[in-house]
């Protein structure tokens, strides 16, 4: 018996053949346009650096000329001492409350730092100012931290303030006193303006300073400031905007 082939059934006439969707690979998305590789050499990744600091304050520039951010804010309590003139004090303060955080002084010299408390903010009360011994709790927190700004003379008080996370606290001393020792060695960070040299040589031995920078103290100028921890140092000269020119004048050490 002889057997007939046929041919395999094609495609219906008008019917769609089914669509084939693109297999796309888990955690990776569609494909993308196709283009060249970047390629650098070794000598051109020197080009690509860039200064980058800590989110902060700018507290003026570093040797270098490089913008020097101090990062006040963080979610434990921070204590810095200034050793010097509330010009100083005022630029830190006023760039606190330019990021938005609140500052309270608590000062004895009301008369020196009310213009700034009313210039600062456009009318609004982001800079309060406290007499001595007045200030209380001020509920910082990570979205309204606050700068606490203590100007009570060469021998301040301790502050009845409780410490707290997101609160920072700047002492400013216009020279050191009796307890100075005490008061550094509190300090999580410290700067330093032009002092005699015998005050030179107290900071230097308190804070462990190379002869050069005990030597260099006494020569500062009205706008720079030695910043300083027991494991780094940095130079950094306070350069004022023309609208804080406006409100506090040029730099100065003393009041």
């Amino acid at each position: 018996m002889a057997y007939q082939t046929y041919p395999a059934p094609g495609p219906t006439p008008g019917a769609e053949r089914p669509r084939v969707r693109p297999r796309i690979l888990p955690g990776f998305g569609l494909r993308g346009p196709k283009r060249e590789k970047h390629v650098l050499e070794p000598a051109d990744l020197a080009a690509l650096a860039f200064p980058v600091g800590d989110d902060g304050v700018v507290i003026g520039v570093d040797p270098q000329g490089l913008p020097a951010v101090l990062g006040l804010f963080r979610p434990t309590a921070f204590d810095l001492v200034l050793v010097g003139g509330v010009w100083t004090a005022q630029i830190i303060a006023l760039r606190a409350a330019a990021i938005g955080a609140r500052v309270a002084v608590e000062t004895a010299r009301g008369q020196l730092w009310g213009p700034m408390a009313q210039a600062a903010g456009g009318g609004q009360p982001c800079v309060t100012l406290h007499q001595v011994g007045r200030l209380g709790p001020q509920g910082a927190s990570v979205a309204s931290p606050v700068l606490v700004v203590r100007d009570l003379g060469a021998r301040p008080p301790r502050s009845r303030l409780s410490a707290a996370p997101w609160q920072s606290t700047l002492t400013v001393l216009p020279y050191l006193g009796p307890n100075a020792a005490r008061v550094l060695n509190a300090a999580d960070l410290v700067g330093v303006q032009r002092i005699m040299p015998q005050e030179a040589e107290l900071v230097g031995r308190v804070l462990s300073l190379p002869p050069e920078d005990v030597a260099a103290l006494p020569t500062l100028g009205d706008d720079l400031t030695l910043w300083t921890t027991r494991m780094r140092r940095q130079y950094v000269r306070a350069v004022a905007g023309q609208a804080e020119q406006q409100v506090l004048g040029g730099p100065r050490r003393m009041d």
